[in-house]
């Protein structure tokens, strides 16, 4: 089974966005640099899988370090509330084939039948669809409160963070409202970005 991943872009203080999921200055290293980092879709040159609109180009490392990642992954999992919020980036994942939403409602009756999206109501049950469909490729767990449910059920090997320069005091948080310490080794990946810090920790075991 491959690696699961939970990583977002965060501020130094650990928000993934305001109390209106507003994400502000968060992705706007998405758009300093020179490199892109959409991939091409052959059958439609232009899309953008970023999810975060056209016009994606970061700096030379953060391209490196993030184009990687998305070309691992097999399957992304995600809160209803942020499936809701982007509306499922209409049945075309910024990386990866397959989604699995964590959610006690059922797909949208006739949304995108075409798209590998499966719903569930459990985060061990999304897990388990998740490495199932996703091999040895990586799933990767958006964070917030279903990425902190699914840490705290020790199903996370890694925790992956681009931390941007900003402070938002309070928001939605990274690790969503998780209790008691959750140990991480150092980071093994350090990566200086324009406008972010890249981070990434194996989860101690």
């Amino acid at each position: 089974m491959g690696t699961v991943i939970m990583h977002n872009v965060a501020s130094v203080d650990g928000f993934i966005a305001d109390k209106n999921d507003d994400v502000g200055p968060l992705h706007d290293w998405y758009f300093n640099g020179d490199t892109p980092l959409a991939e091409v879709d052959e059958d439609d040159p232009g899309y953008d899988h970023s999810g975060t609109g056209s016009g994606i180009k970061v700096s030379r490392v953060s391209a490196e370090y993030v184009g990687s990642i998305w070309a691992s992954i097999g399957t992304i999992i995600m809160g209803r509330r942020l499936f809701d919020l982007v509306n499922g980036w209409e049945g075309r994942p910024p990386a990866g084939d397959h989604v699995v939403v964590v959610s006690h409602r059922p797909k949208p009756e006739g949304w995108h039948p075409e798209a590998s999206y499966h719903f569930v109501d459990d985060v061990t049950a999304a897990v388990a669809k998740a490495q199932e469909l996703a091999g040895d490729r990586t799933v990767a767990v958006n964070a917030g409160e279903v990425g902190g449910q699914i840490l705290a059920a020790g199903l996370v090997d890694e925790v992956a963070m681009d931390l941007v320069p900003v402070v938002f005091g309070s928001g939605k948080r990274y690790f969503g409202s998780i209790d008691g310490q959750h140990l991480l080794e150092d980071p093994h990946v350090v990566i200086q970005g324009e406008g972010v810090l890249h981070l990434k920790f194996k989860v101690r075991r």
